[in-house]
């Protein structure tokens, strides 16, 4: 029952995580005016990182008597996405109410890149566990 749990969790943070990269986020931008779009998209993203915590580490959790190695990456995606949310996230809307372009691109770019790699290990954790 355990590993079920795991099992679906996993794919929870998985599916979320790939669905609101790839859809929610890039339907916004077509659905919406570039304005509304923005704030919409600003106002989602902490909860969308609070989601990847909560999973991340429920995860975590449930594979630890099951899988060491799925349980450390699983603790790895919920420890680096506070830094994210805390640290990146005001960073990118700082520079974007700056009007810093190319400080926003960098930023930006480096928060693809960690949701990239979160997704990668969370999709690796779910390919070992079935």
């Amino acid at each position: 029952m355990l590993e079920i749990a795991a099992v679906l969790v996993v794919a929870l943070l998985f599916g979320g995580m790939t669905l609101y990269s790839f859809g929610f986020a890039a339907f916004l931008f077509t659905a919406l005016p570039m304005p509304q779009a923005r704030a919409t998209i600003r106002a989602a993203f902490p909860h969308f990182y609070l989601f990847v915590l909560g999973t991340a580490a429920l995860g975590a959790a449930l594979c630890a008597g099951i899988d060491s190695l799925s349980a450390l990456l699983l603790a790895a995606i919920a420890i680096t996405v506070v830094p994210t949310r805390q640290l990146l996230m005001p960073a990118i809307n700082a520079a974007t109410d700056a009007g810093q372009k190319k400080r926003f691109a960098w930023l930006h770019g480096a928060s693809v890149l960690i949701t990239l790699v979160h997704i990668g290990l969370a999709g690796w954790v779910l390919a070992r566990m079935v």
